[in-house]
């Protein structure tokens, strides 16, 4: 009797984390092989706009496999009409290997929605859950992944087994972030990555320079997590209305305001990735603060990729610190960044009332709020940023006289 591992997916791309996960749950378990089954339309969610199609993907992770030991690749679920349902795919391996033992194997996303598949009590009778899990997984998403496991043998009658395994961790999504980026070689296996590029998969080998503002959306809204979009959605609406209040250009701020976060998604190691993939200079902020790295990058993915004016370029790598000296539009993109409608915290309402009295005043204000919430956490001020604050003290600017010239104009203000 063989053991046979099942491991399905979109594999959109095949990545090495899947191909390192196979390969050593295969060995942990002792499998003779491990099938991986991509899906030609998958059941529980949407392939992203412009994905390759079921063939393609077929195609790619039988590249990823064709190296690795134990490992091969099925075209079962493409021969299937409607969604790919793992309950019917298990039917079919059960009834063609029925003396042999099978294995599921799954991510820990996966896993933990278990439960919610459709036949999870035939899928549990006909296979053995194999939950792979990263060494590095905190205490706390494995004792849930525990009670998890409880829970579904008490419901499901399923059997669980957990598969420790040293995989790097990257999910899809990630990996076509960076891929587009042009960072994602290390994170594919090297006929896979040859592939895409032929293909001109994910973006590689497209012109994204000059798109109109809808063209532009639709190939931003991808490289974003959902809220972070929403972000950029109202970043880039309130800088074309601050712009129009105050003489800049409605068109780059807008554009400024959609491309501002574009990298934000990546992890600190992808933004060190890809700082060293074009040779940034990282800064001594940056290194203690990483997190300020995804204006540097996204300034030059918005000059290089998209091929954006000089002074776009420039809102969005000081959009997080600011900088002495600052253009019209790149204090409007700080101060969009910093108001726009989903933010919600102490203070917002009062930069919102400056940002229509007087822009450097604006500036001064979230410059002043950001200083003083770093102090409170313990945590160092970018230097950019109190030399910002200082270039303006020094041209004049008072928050106490704007307020003043407020109540002239205004003697019902507070």
């Amino acid at each position: 009797m063989a053991k046979i591992g099942i491991y399905g997916g979109s594999f959109n791309p095949p990545h090495l984390g899947h191909i390192r996960a196979a390969e050593q749950t295969r060995r942990l378990l002792g499998l003779d092989r491990v099938i991986l089954v991509p899906d030609a339309i998958p059941p529980h969610k949407r392939l992203p706009e412009g994905s390759p199609d079921a063939q393609t993907r077929l195609r790619l992770v039988q590249l990823a496999a064709q190296d690795a030991e134990g490992l091969e690749v099925s075209d079962i679920e493409l021969r299937r009409s409607g969604p790919s349902y793992t309950v019917d795919t298990l039917r079919e391996f059960h009834a063609q290997y029925p003396q042999d033992e099978l294995f599921l194997l799954m991510g820990t996303d996966m896993f933990q929605c278990f439960d919610q598949w459709r036949g999870p009590e035939q899928i549990a009778q006909m296979a053995r859950i194999v939950c792979m899990y990263r060494t590095q997984t905190g205490d706390a998403l494995a004792q849930t992944l525990r009670e998890q496991a409880r829970q579904f043998e008490k419901s499901l009658g399923c059997r669980t087994v957990f598969a420790e395994n040293q995989a790097l961790e990257l999910s899809s999504t990630q990996v076509r972030r960076l891929l587009f980026f042009g960072c994602g070689a290390d994170c594919v296996p090297e006929a896979v990555m040859a592939e895409i590029e032929r293909l001109g998969l994910y973006g590689l080998g497209s012109s994204h320079r000059g798109l109109d503002m809808r063209r532009l959306e639709q190939t931003c809204r991808p490289l974003y997590k959902p809220q972070r979009w929403i972000h950029a959605g109202g970043c880039s609406r309130t800088a074309a209305a601050l712009a129009r209040k105050y003489g800049a250009d409605e068109t780059a701020a807008a554009r400024a305001g959609i491309l501002h976060d574009m990298t934000k998604a990546l992890t600190p190691e992808q933004q060190a990735q890809f700082c060293r993939r074009y040779a940034l200079e990282i800064t001594q902020d940056e290194q203690i603060s990483p997190e300020l790295l995804h204006a540097k990058t996204a300034a030059y993915a918005a000059e290089h990729i998209f091929g954006e004016a000089p002074e776009i370029c420039g809102a969005i790598r000081w959009h997080t610190t600011g900088r002495p000296d600052m253009t019209t539009l790149e204090k409007i993109i700080y101060i969009a960044d910093y108001m726009e409608p989903s933010r919600d915290f102490p203070g917002v309402e009062a930069l919102r009332e400056m940002a229509q009295l007087d822009l450097d005043g604006a500036v001064l204000l979230a410059l002043e709020q950001t200083l003083r919430h770093l102090q409170a956490l313990g945590r160092p001020a970018a230097g950019d940023s109190e030399e910002a604050r200082k270039f303006l003290l020094r041209n004049g600017v008072s928050l106490d006289e704007i307020l003043r010239r407020k109540k002239k104009t205004d003697p019902s203000a507070k």
